[in-house]
């Protein structure tokens, strides 16, 4: 059976578990689901960091060899600019053409001092001892990523000394990515449980009947964004390519995302998938997927600012001017690229650092679509992991670094 299919089965099975065991149950007595939504999160998150520091030191070594790693560096960055204005761009335009009804203004929480803690960020991209970035929680990748940086670069120093550690390297890559498919293998059993959750959490606001237009605009905004709009740029793309095989093959991660909401436990579906059903090969997708997943939080970013303009409307009657949107936008576009300290509730930081940021009176704001959270991280990040697919997938096309596979191939 497909890995996707198997997510599939396992997403409606914990959807219809959500739905129709009530939430005052006394299973939830027995069960405490919080612990249980943790646990499953972290075994997904497992084993991410050995995978991630072989392969992207393998891949910094090959790439080195090959004289290509800034020029992959340089357009992922700029596919990766592209990607972000264009999304939050899109996604405050359809909530000024569309905008949902407003939201009752039922706050009873004083704001918290929410940050993004980017200077405490920067300092921990070079922590006292190197390989402490090895051996933290692994929640903030972008110091791993920088220790396999300068190791792939140090692998260049003489073939004569690194031939042997260059092959060791490689091979514990591979390994560790047999790894990650063992437990694509159970991920269908770790979506039962999110599932369930997210229906449980979901069923809960249906009734309250507040966030309805929400609800409703963004989620049909992420599903034609992300299986449409996205997959349609690949049409611009030398040589011809097939979107809709791509989409086939993300379903997995789109599931995966989507669920958990969380971009640390679903990078080894996206590394796994993006190569053997993709067909790209690890020295791009290694580096290009986790990037993205450090900087290229847009879709969060996207979330976060439709959510705040409904806040400001829900609170005045009279409009957001032009300048007020631009600076949305622009606020929402930086937040992109400053999110990598919160893989696991994206789209709710950022929109806490929209009202508090902006002032005005909406410091609190957030705390209206707090029991909406759920839903707003959920959609944030299937949005995260669908450019960082997509875009995976046209930076290692237009490089020569993936071959096409045939639809019986997919995983």
């Amino acid at each position: 059976m497909k890995v996707w299919l198997k997510l599939l089965i396992g997403s409606i099975l914990g959807m219809l578990l959500g739905f129709l065991v009530p939430s005052d149950h006394r299973i939830y007595e027995v069960i405490d689901m919080t612990w249980l939504v943790e646990f499953v999160i972290r075994i997904g998150r497992y084993c991410l960091i050995p995978v991630l520091v072989f392969s992207f030191t393998i891949s910094v070594y090959e790439l080195r060899q090959d004289n290509r790693f800034w020029g992959l560096l340089l357009k992922t960055f700029l596919v990766l600019i592209f990607s972000s204005v264009f999304v939050i761009a899109a996604g405050i335009a359809t909530t000024l053409f569309f905008p949902p009804s407003r939201i009752p203004i039922l706050i009873e929480e004083q704001a918290e001092a929410i940050s993004l803690s980017t200077l405490d960020n920067v300092l921990n991209i070079f922590p006292s001892n190197m390989f402490a970035s090895i051996t933290g929680d692994g929640i903030f990748l972008l110091p791993v990523c920088i220790f396999a940086f300068f190791l792939g670069m140090g692998l260049s120093y003489d073939k004569h000394y690194t031939k042997p550690i260059v092959a060791i390297i490689d091979s514990l890559s591979r390994i560790f990515f047999y790894i990650v498919t063992f437990f694509s293998e159970i991920m269908a059993l770790l979506l039962i449980v999110l599932s369930a959750y997210w229906a449980i959490q979901f069923h809960h606001v249906l009734r309250t009947d507040m966030f309805r237009d929400l609800i409703l605009l963004l989620g049909v905004f992420s599903i034609v964004m992300g299986f449409i709009i996205l997959p349609l740029f690949l049409y611009f793309i030398r040589p011809k390519t097939n979107p809709w095989a791509l989409l086939y093959g993300s379903i997995s991660q789109a599931l995966a995302g989507f669920f958990s909401g969380c971009i640390n436990f679903t990078l080894p579906m996206v590394l796994l998938h993006v190569k053997e059903n993709l067909g790209v090969r690890r020295r791009s997708n290694t580096i290009t997927v986790s990037i993205f997943a450090i900087f290229g939080r847009a879709g969060s970013a996207m979330v976060a600012a439709v959510a705040f303009i409904v806040i400001i409307n829900s609170y005045s009657s009279l409009g957001i001017p032009m300048s007020d949107i631009m600076i949305i936008a622009l606020r929402a576009l930086i937040i992109s690229f400053l999110l990598a300290g919160f893989p696991g509730n994206g789209a709710y930081i950022a929109l806490a650092v929209l009202c508090l940021d902006f002032s005005r009176g909406f410091e609190a704001g957030y705390l209206i679509l707090k029991p909406l959270a759920f839903y707003l991280i959920a959609v944030g990040t299937f949005l995260d992991i669908m450019i960082n697919t997509v875009a995976t997938y046209a930076i290692g096309k237009t490089g020569g670094l993936q071959e096409d596979r045939k639809l019986r191939q997919f995983i």
